[in-house]
């Protein structure tokens, strides 16, 4: 869904001596190593596309048995429940998919324009192997509409504000999802994505 050759460039970058592949084969991503999920554009499409390419079961069972990496709506589709269309996600996580409100405004009263769109902070709120290298409150590109509202609080790894705190990165076990564009974020995403390919999938390491 949309960004999915830039990813692969980007992982190809950091990654010079392994094998990126950009596939819908479910054999292909059963023998993969490591799984980037990315997404660009809208829920309902995304859900659409991974019923018809039967790919459904292929993801659950990478997200439960590999290091799984989700961008975007890689990250929203973890969730029960999206605003989006009203439409169900994965379930992997309890929460839900909220938009943001239409009528925000800054600190200085300047309305707030949706989607977020451009370069922001994040705050690490939990240690991850995946942050090793990446200052604290580095900045990242984001664009989107909704943003993920988990119901277990220890599921948040990273936050961001706009303006009101959302969560803006989730981590469990081998799972680790943001709701930035790596691909797009210079140097703090490319290390990110480093960390990812070299990443067994423990959390704690």
């Amino acid at each position: 869904m949309g960004n999915l050759r830039s990813v692969a460039q980007a992982l190809a970058h950091v990654a010079p001596d392994s094998r990126v592949t950009i596939t819908s084969d479910p054999d292909e991503i059963t023998a993969a190593s490591h799984v980037v999920f990315p997404g660009q554009g809208a829920m309902p499409d995304c859900v659409r596309e991974l019923d018809a390419r039967n790919l459904r079961n292929v993801v659950l069972d990478a997200a439960a048995n590999k290091p799984f990496l989700g961008i975007c709506i890689g990250l929203q589709l973890l969730f029960e429940h999206s605003d989006e269309g009203d439409v169900a996600g994965l379930g992997l996580f309890h929460g839900n998919v909220r938009r943001f409100a239409s009528d925000m405004h800054d600190e200085y009263g300047a309305k707030l324009k949706v989607p977020h769109m451009g370069w922001n902070q994040l705050h690490q709120a939990a240690n991850h192997p995946l942050w090793k290298g990446i200052d604290q409150d580095a900045r990242f590109y984001y664009v989107h509409s909704y943003y993920v509202d988990p119901v277990d609080d220890s599921l948040t790894a990273g936050t961001s504000d706009y303006p009101q705190r959302f969560t803006s990165a989730v981590a469990r076990d081998n799972i680790f999802a943001v709701q930035f564009h790596p691909e797009k974020s210079q140097h703090a995403g490319l290390k990110l994505l480093e960390n990812f390919i070299h990443w067994d999938g423990n959390p704690t390491c």
